[in-house]
């Protein structure tokens, strides 16, 4: 792995640390369902965008 990669890695990992600390700190529990139902659906964007996988997915919605 390259250099840039691994900082891109790291810097994933310090966003989604701060994200916790924040719901933690705040008590914005209630935002975390959310959170993962949006990343759950981008996930299935991507993923149908131009795969096999697409015609069972827009059944979906």
């Amino acid at each position: 792995m390259s250099i840039k990669l691994i900082y891109l890695h790291i810097k994933q990992m310090d966003f989604l640390t701060d994200l916790w600390k924040f719901l933690k700190e705040r008590k914005k529990f209630w935002l975390a369902p959310i959170i993962l139902v949006l990343l759950f659906i981008g996930v299935l964007l991507v993923i149908g965008g131009g795969s096999a996988v697409a015609p069972f997915i827009y059944t979906l919605f």
